[in-house]
């Protein structure tokens, strides 16, 4: 097993994983937007079982009044044939690590209300829900 931040050269790779959390998205959206969010940081890393990439996840260390300096995990999936063999946990170890290394305070992740296995899951690597998120759509 190992875990490395990864480049743009592995979008398809990423994208075989992600597509399973994020199914709203076709390919060029994602493509388009991972251009767009790497151009303010964003960064990608994948845990590897051999050559193939089995975990994503992708973060920003950011800077905010409610958790102040904090890396914010945008994304984090495991390929669904190999959940619960420890490779969401060891991504969380490994992002707790680059967030100290960053200087950041906490770890904070966001995740959809229906989501409940993803929920207890966090729950026993020490996440507490916090907050509520709000969203509102902008019509354009």
């Amino acid at each position: 097993m190992q875990i490395r931040e990864l480049n743009l050269k592995e979008l398809e790779s990423v994208w075989e994983v992600l597509s399973q959390l994020r199914d709203k998205l076709d390919y060029d959206e994602f493509e388009d937007l991972i251009y767009e969010m790497r151009s303010k940081e964003y960064k990608m890393f994948g845990l590897f079982e051999g050559e193939e990439l089995v975990t994503y996840a992708g973060a920003y260390i950011q800077t905010n009044l409610y958790h102040k300096r904090h890396l914010f995990v945008d994304d984090l999936v495991t390929y669904e044939s190999v959940r619960s063999r420890g490779y969401g946990k060891a991504m969380i170890e490994y992002l707790d690590n680059y967030a100290k290394i960053g200087g950041c305070e906490r770890v904070v992740l966001s995740s959809a209300r229906q989501r409940q296995d993803a929920h207890r899951f966090y729950n026993k690597l020490g996440f507490e829900k916090k907050s509520y998120q709000f969203v509102k759509e902008v019509k354009i």
